[in-house]
């Protein structure tokens, strides 16, 4: 049985995981639109990623005999400086949801809920790849600086990301 805290701040990491992916979202709008597709699939990619995100905080809840309580998702924004603008801003993103994952981790542990505690740990793993591979691209984009062929190279590659969804074993 989940507590009511707990339940609260599940609830309040399955909206982050919504807003997530609404902002990878319109990051892959926003660089399609400047001619960047590779990188726009990287974004949707990105998107397609937060929202097994999102679905498995919602089958959790539900498995545990509660109901998801939605809230209403703040409009992410729709303009971004530059793809590196767009990366640092992910970055940052993804930092805060580590940092959410933790908080929640520490609650689950301090409730004794190990159930919760094990559920969480898939997401602590995650959150370690998704900050390592914000920060290649970083570097990369700051190597190439203002070099147009070198962005273009660095779109390409990020063409070739793919949507590999999660074992669905576990919710």
């Amino acid at each position: 049985m989940l507590s009511k805290r707990l339940i609260a701040a599940l609830n309040k990491q399955l909206n982050n995981e919504l807003y997530s992916a609404y902002l990878y979202l319109s990051m892959s709008s926003y660089a399609g639109s400047i001619g960047l597709k590779g990188s726009a699939n990287w974004f949707m990619v990105q998107y397609q990623e937060e929202m097994v995100h999102a679905m498995k905080f919602f089958s959790f809840i539900n498995s545990r005999g509660e109901h998801v309580e939605l809230a209403a998702v703040a409009a992410p924004p729709t303009e971004f400086p530059s793809l590196l603008g767009m990366l640092e801003q992910t970055l940052a993103h993804e930092q805060f949801i580590t940092s959410s994952i933790n908080e929640l981790t520490d609650l689950a542990l301090s409730e004794k809920d190990h159930a919760t505690n094990i559920f969480l740990q898939w997401f602590v793993t995650e959150q370690i790849e998704e900050e390592e591979n914000d920060r290649d691209i970083i570097g990369k984009l700051k190597l190439i600086g203002d070099n147009g062929q070198g962005l273009l190279m660095l779109d390409a590659e990020m063409a070739a990301r793919v949507f590999v969804p999660p074992p669905t074993a576990a919710p």
